[in-house]
């Protein structure tokens, strides 16, 4: 890539080169965060753990939501589908097949990418609200699909696995925080790379970024394909950390609603911003829990306030008040 492409990019992308610079005071606030979420398990209790377990593979799904949406500009209404595969290909082989742990997580990863593969072909060849249209129509289908089955799929009750992560708090925890910490760095290495700057580039304006000689719909294509991976890692994972695969935890309506205010409240195109708004999506929740529906209610309302009133999210206004 020549200079005078990288600058055009640049622009394109509404980067600034200082931006695409991690400054030193950065990398302290996030080794001193990862530092505590290291030491947690040793000063709070089996059931801190488990909620902070489960919002780390949330926000594993926020991450992977909005590479796809943040960057790419591609809005995706059905991320429960690439989870719903990963997922549910990992549970079938352990509970039929009884195969090892970490082979039908594999398995289960492939799937979500080969259902990926299968999806993004057709999809991406449209513009507009078509892709996202399409998504959400898959997630539905894949949804029906297990209920349909249910005999062989476990239905609404869900499909139970032969086996667990560890049955330990701790190792929950730690196999969780680690997903979400390799996939917050591989992201940011992505995105601050050429090939994430193209992706950015052409999510902004297509026509200039194909004018430049970049196809955008092969960079759509690579962001998507990541988004698969990483979210059908995450799925795979969580249903041998939960026990079984079932469709309000991995298919429902609810779930992607979940993931895109967690993207909302964190701040989009940030990687970052969605991973402290998928965990304090979870502890909020957990919180309000005890008012029963008024605290969806709750959540909402709040995700509503910062959409209207702070489109960037947490990071927007952390920023905001440093630039102040």
């Amino acid at each position: 890539m020549s200079v005078q492409n990288q600058d055009e990019l640049l622009a394109l992308s509404g980067e600034r080169a200082q931006q695409r610079r991690i400054a030193i005071p950065q990398i302290g606030m996030a080794l001193a965060a990862v530092l505590l979420l290291l030491a947690l398990p040793y000063m709070v209790g089996g059931y801190i753990q488990g909620v902070l377990t489960f919002a780390f593979y949330v926000a594993v799904f926020a991450m992977a939501w909005d590479l796809l949406f943040g960057y790419s500009g591609e809005i995706n209404f059905g991320p429960t589908f690439l989870i719903g595969l990963g997922a549910y290909g990992a549970a079938l082989l352990s509970y039929y097949l009884m195969w090892p742990v970490w082979l039908c997580i594999v398995v289960g990863t492939i799937a979500a990418i080969f259902g990926g593969l299968l999806l993004t072909g057709p999809a991406l060849r449209f513009r507009g609200p078509y892709f996202g249209l399409i998504t959400l129509v898959s997630a539905i289908l894949l949804e029906k699909f297990v209920v349909l089955f249910g005999d062989f799929t476990g239905g609404e009750i869900g499909l139970p696995v032969s086996d667990f992560l560890t049955i330990s708090s701790e190792g929950n925890y730690y196999y969780a925080l680690g997903l979400m910490l390799i996939t917050a760095v591989a992201l940011l290495l992505l995105v601050r790379s050429p090939i994430g700057l193209i992706m950015q580039a052409g999510g902004q304006d297509s026509v200039a970024t194909e004018a430049l000689g970049f196809s955008v719909t092969r960079y759509k294509f690579i962001a998507f394909i990541v988004s698969a991976f990483f979210s059908g890692i995450a799925g795979a994972m969580l249903v041998f950390y939960l026990g079984s695969a079932a469709p309000a935890s991995v298919l429902a309506v609810p779930v992607t609603l979940q993931i895109i205010i967690a993207v909302i409240l964190g701040g989009r195109r940030t990687i970052i911003g969605p991973m402290g708004g998928a965990i304090f999506l979870v502890c909020a929740e957990e919180v309000l829990r005890p008012l029963g529906t008024i605290s969806q209610a709750a959540v909402a309302l709040i995700a509503l306030v910062v959409l209207m009133y702070a489109p960037d999210g947490f990071d927007g206004l952390f920023r905001r008040r440093k630039t102040a």
